[in-house]
């Protein structure tokens, strides 16, 4: 299930949240927190059973290449790893439509991108990228339906997710086996892309100073690896890029709750990023 990574997914419900304004608008007593912890479970249901599904299609590849993986090293059957994905995305699916009929759309569309990626996705080098983006942009908008109106607003965002997760799953092609120059540094164009577009929305919002702290920090955490990988594109490299931009979504998203909301929101955020290093230590994350 990628512990590390589930905690990624429940940080782009909260900076939705951020994004849609609920906590300045509709916040006013404990129970306003149950929509936000429907929509957190959802997520961890959806995520984790889009990656369960990614391991159970790529069970014969793994026990070629990475047999220390769950399935084919024994630890799981290949059908209880079903049953479990299964279950997963239900629940994913069922904890998005008690908070809206939207909610519940995009918890669908959520489920059948990633199975779309976990079969076909992946075997292609364009579309496959862009596959794996909409599951994180429509993640994004899953927090952002908490409001479902302001989703007419905003749904736009989602572009920005889209182009980072793009990036990301484009340089991991060269994980096992080595990458190419060309690839990674599209990377680095893609992500300076993605970071200027949220300190522009923060200037926008008057809320640029703020902001600037989290999209350094986000540079720092995936810049700083992917740099070694271009100097020296081999697989365990280029691991180290991949697992960077994945836990760098955490400050990302910590970025638009300070460009929407406030720092000290953004702060609570950011203490998910520790707590998904420290899993990332025990567990795959790639």
């Amino acid at each position: 299930m990628r512990p590390a990574n589930l905690l990624t997914a429940v940080a782009d419900i909260l900076a939705g949240v951020a994004v849609a304004g609920y906590l300045k608008t509709q916040f006013s007593s404990y129970l306003d927190m149950l929509p936000l912890a429907c929509l957190c479970l959802a997520t961890l249901g959806l995520y984790g059973g889009g990656v369960v599904f990614n391991d159970v299609m790529d069970a014969r590849l793994d026990a070629a290449e990475r047999p220390e993986r769950p399935i084919p090293s024994g630890v799981i059957s290949r059908t209880q790893a079903v049953i479990l994905g299964v279950y997963l995305l239900l629940v994913g699916i069922l904890a998005a439509f008690t908070v809206s009929m939207a909610s519940g759309i995009l918890g669908i569309a959520i489920a059948l991108s990633a199975l779309g990626y976990d079969r076909w996705g992946k075997h292609h080098d364009f579309w496959g990228p862009l596959n794996m983006g909409l599951c994180r942009g429509l993640n994004l908008l899953l927090g952002i339906s908490i409001l479902p109106g302001v989703l007419q607003s905003f749904w736009w965002l989602s572009a920005v997710p889209v182009i980072y997760i793009a990036a990301i799953t484009m340089i991991s092609r060269g994980e096992v086996h080595g990458g190419s120059n060309r690839a990674l540094r599209l990377a680095v164009l893609l992500y300076a892309l993605v970071l200027s577009t949220i300190l522009l929305i923060s200037w926008r919002n008057g809320h640029l100073l703020p902001t600037l702290p989290f999209v350094a920090l986000t540079a720092f955490i995936i810049f700083r690896p992917l740099m070694v990988a271009i100097r020296e594109p081999i697989g365990p490299n280029i691991g180290k890029a991949v697992k960077g931009g994945i836990l760098a979504l955490i400050v990302i998203n910590a970025a638009w709750a300070a460009a929407f909301a406030d720092w000290q929101y953004a702060l609570i955020i950011l203490v998910l990023l520790p707590v998904s290093m420290l899993l990332a230590r025990a567990f795959s994350v790639t």
